[in-house]
């Protein structure tokens, strides 16, 4: 079999061979070779490309593509069943009437269970907002019982469709993985009705090695699940949960003697409903305790609250280190953060009221030592008080994202000053952003 001359044959077993995807694979290994041109003599038979080659280029295609790769040549056939192609992969499984994206042909899913079920290792699952594109992703995790998966992921790339499944459905086919697995590492969860009794399971049987916790917007676990996980599995480092899981003995059993220490933990703020939800408050000698047994941890806050849910929040010193606010938030509650969160290293403002932010963005500028990212959306800041507060800020501001339609010209300075004022005290070329015209 020539070069320039591939002569494609169809696999039954797979699937019919499509031009585009063989072309697309010969791309990629004409683009190798033109690299390695220097080094080595063209050539001259595709058969004959080493097999780490041809394994860099499988990974880069989508399941199907290679399926019909490996029909090209007996050589290539035999990379398709290479265990280290298969320690990391992702099942896509749009449906046709609800996605415009392509899914994993069911065959060849089957295929994959059949031979290969036992390399998987990093795992995820993609699907839409379909009920049956996450059905699909149950039945295909129930099968996996010969696995040993380090990485599990669950992505919906819309509506959370796992949130639809039947919850013993999918309690059930998570715990076959929590179950066979003994080595997970990595889970993300996100947006699925897990609960409290397949979280012990999971504690059961990867407690040593988990490390990472994704698990933010999953109504059926309680407070006692997530501190289950943290009570025993020591070797977390990163945990991504909602704030009303979030409690005084999380964060003291997080902080223990026998946790190693914590690097990220991220916390969602959520309300869908004004006035009907009630946030609790976190001690401040329980933040204390983590920051004093993990000096070093990211503490993110995501905020999606009105204006009068924000009371029970840093009316005390609180060691959030990244805080984003999706919604609009008062003066008031700027005014706390510049007086009781020293730690912060970023602040995105998304929309605020008609009144400018001066006095705030001053008060965070003098109290915040470690601020150095900072975005601002629909709100109002004066042109000398956003100089001012760059000039306290100084050339730690690496990110600064501020729309044009923020900044209030007054009698120090106009929109025309505040590119050079800005510039000259970042150390660097500034310009506010713009909004599309389009």
């Amino acid at each position: 079999m020539k070069r320039g001359r591939l002569n494609i044959k169809p696999d039954s077993e797979i699937l019919p061979t499509r031009d585009g995807a063989v072309k697309r694979c010969r791309s990629a290994a004409v683009g190798f070779f033109r690299g390695q041109s220097q080094q080595h003599d063209s050539v001259e038979n595709w058969g004959n490309l080493p097999h780490h080659v041809v394994l860099h280029i499988f990974q880069y295609l989508s399941l199907v593509d290679r399926a019909r790769a490996s029909s090209v040549c007996r050589r290539w056939n035999d990379v398709f069943h290479i265990p280290d192609l298969w320690r990391r992969f992702e099942f896509e499984l749009n449906q046709p009437a609800t996605s415009y994206l392509k899914s994993t042909h069911p065959d060849l899913i089957q295929q994959i269970i059949k031979k290969h079920a036992q390399h998987l290792q990093y795992v995820s699952f993609k699907v839409d907002s379909c009920t049956e594109s996450a059905e699909a992703a149950c039945d295909i995790l129930s099968q996996l019982v010969n696995c040993t998966i380090k990485t599990l992921g669950l992505i919906s790339t819309a509506r959370p469709s796992f949130m639809n499944v039947s919850q013993s459905h999918f309690v059930s086919a998570l715990t076959v993985v929590f179950v066979n697995s003994k080595s997970l590492s990595s889970i993300k969860i996100d947006d699925t009705p897990v609960d409290d009794p397949s979280l012990k399971v999971l504690v059961a049987n990867n407690s040593d090695t988990l490390k990472l916790l994704k698990m933010s917007s999953c109504p059926h676990v309680s407070p006692a699940g997530i501190l289950c996980v943290a009570d025993q599995c020591h070797g977390l480092r990163e945990l991504a949960l909602n704030y009303h899981l979030l409690s005084d003995e999380l964060l003291l059993a997080l902080s223990s003697e026998k946790h190693v220490h914590l690097e990220h933990l991220r916390i969602d703020v959520v309300s869908e409903n004004p006035g009907q939800t009630q946030f609790h408050t976190i001690k401040r000698s329980s933040w204390d305790a983590m920051v004093h047994h993990s000096p070093k941890v990211n503490i993110v806050m995501y905020f999606f609250l009105y204006e009068e849910e924000f009371d029970p929040f840093f009316c005390e010193e609180t060691p959030v280190t990244h805080l984003y606010f999706g919604r609009a938030v008062s003066k008031e509650m700027l005014g706390r953060i510049g007086l009781n969160c020293p730690r912060l290293v970023e602040l995105v403002v998304c929309a605020n009221g008609l009144e400018p932010l001066d006095e705030e963005l001053i008060r965070i500028a003098e109290r915040c030592k470690n601020l150095t990212a900072v975005g601002l959306g629909e709100c109002e800041v004066t042109c000398s008080g956003f100089v001012e507060f760059v000039k306290m800020c100084g050339g730690r501001l690496t990110q600064l994202s501020i729309m044009e339609e923020v900044l209030v010209p007054d009698n120090s300075c106009s929109l025309e000053q505040i590119h050079n004022e800005v510039s000259k005290y970042l150390g660097r070329m500034w310009f506010p952003d713009m909004m599309p015209t389009w």
